[in-house]
């Protein structure tokens, strides 16, 4: 039987561990934050087509299945990490670039932007004060994600001005559920590779972004 000033000690210990695992997490993500913006304005300012923008998404993608997974657990595994955030805010720049060029186009990018803060922000701080364990959402978010990704190849097809914002709305929703999962998993020291925590939390910050960037957009026409 454990005595309580072992038990006492293992618990300290944890919430070093896992501190530890938030202080960088969210080091790294910010770092990776500011990396992605300036990739994104500086595709906006040469101008990459639509074309370039895809084959840098598809080298970003490579670079999650196959070259994180390896290095993840590696200094590599931060470098990669940059790589493959700098080329998905490098992606960016035609998106950016449409935005800004219609009415009220830098006010909706900066609504997009001041919204995701506040909404990563907020749920961030709640599930960290609360420790609320969110692993119950695990599968409706899942489910959720892939209902959104082939909603969202169909309306390629059908280009619906609604089925898109219903789409965007739901995929706001999807990931914002997905910062209270990934937060709570470090919270509770299920999460302890900061690296692979920042990966998580980033593609729910850039996610939501564009979802509300979407909604933002289609709503101004309107």
């Amino acid at each position: 039987m454990n005595s309580p000033m072992f038990t006492r000690s293992t618990s300290a210990t944890n919430t070093l561990e896992i501190n530890k695992t938030l202080k960088n997490t969210y080091f790294l993500l910010s770092m990776t934050l500011v990396t992605s913006a300036i990739a994104a304005m500086f595709t906006m300012a040469i101008g990459i087509s639509p074309i370039m923008a895809l084959v840098m998404q598809i080298a970003a993608i490579g670079i999650l299945f196959f070259a994180l997974p390896r290095s993840i657990n590696s200094s590599m595994g931060i470098v990669w990490t940059f790589v493959f955030t700098t080329l998905m805010g490098g992606a960016l720049g035609p998106m950016l670039t449409y935005y800004a060029s219609i009415a009220n186009g830098p006010s909706i990018i900066a609504q997009a932007l001041g919204l995701t803060g506040m909404v990563f922000l907020g749920l961030s701080a709640y599930t960290i004060s609360s420790k609320k364990d969110f692993s119950f959402m695990r599968n409706f978010l899942m489910a959720g994600l892939i209902i959104v990704i082939v909603a969202a190849l169909i309306n390629i097809f059908v280009g619906s001005t609604m089925g898109q914002l219903a789409i965007s709305s739901m995929s706001a929703l999807v990931f914002s559920g997905f910062i209270l999962y990934d937060t709570s998993r470090i919270v509770r020291g299920e999460e302890t590779n900061y690296v692979s925590a920042t990966i998580s939390m980033y593609l729910n910050i850039l996610n939501l972004f564009t979802s509300l960037l979407s909604i933002l957009g289609i709503m101004n026409d309107d």
